[in-house]
């Protein structure tokens, strides 16, 4: 978003333009922090900055550097390509849902103690019969409406 004035002006506007995709990469790193029941204070600490600094880029008011995306990824245990999935205007993967409802979800105390106590469960086989029980649960309720 450049206006044709001075290039100090315009690099200002630029600089200071809101980003949607800044905003989303934001999110989805508020979204990863929060299932690993991790504050802005310990992933700040792990990449070497202000807890401050983590509101920005999870507001979108700062840009995330790739170097700082790469290592944030590395502390959050998710591939790069996890910040950019289903984000506005890009190439989405057909089977990326909309991840409103998921931030929505694990911004919940519900949503963070479910997350919590399934992430302890190591057997595979009882993560997916977890999984089966909750989404018969979700169909009978779905029923009830």
């Amino acid at each position: 978003m450049f206006v044709a004035v001075g290039k100090k002006t315009a690099k200002k506007v630029a600089k200071t333009a809101s980003n949607s995709i800044d905003e989303y990469v934001g999110g989805r790193v508020r979204l990863r922090r929060r299932m690993l029941d991790m504050s802005q204070g310990e992933l700040g600490d792990s990449l070497g900055i202000s807890c401050q600094q983590i509101q920005k880029y999870e507001n979108g008011a700062n840009r995330i550097s790739a170097s700082r995306l790469q290592r944030a990824a590395h502390i959050l245990q998710v591939p790069i390509p996890f910040f950019f999935e289903g984000a506005p205007g890009g190439h989405n993967l057909k089977t990326a849902p909309p991840l409103d409802y998921v931030d929505e979800f694990v911004s919940s105390s519900e949503g963070l103690r479910l997350i919590s106590a399934f992430v302890r469960v190591d057997n595979p086989e009882t993560r997916r019969r977890i999984v089966s029980l909750v989404q018969v649960i979700a169909e009978d309720d779905g029923d009830k409406d």
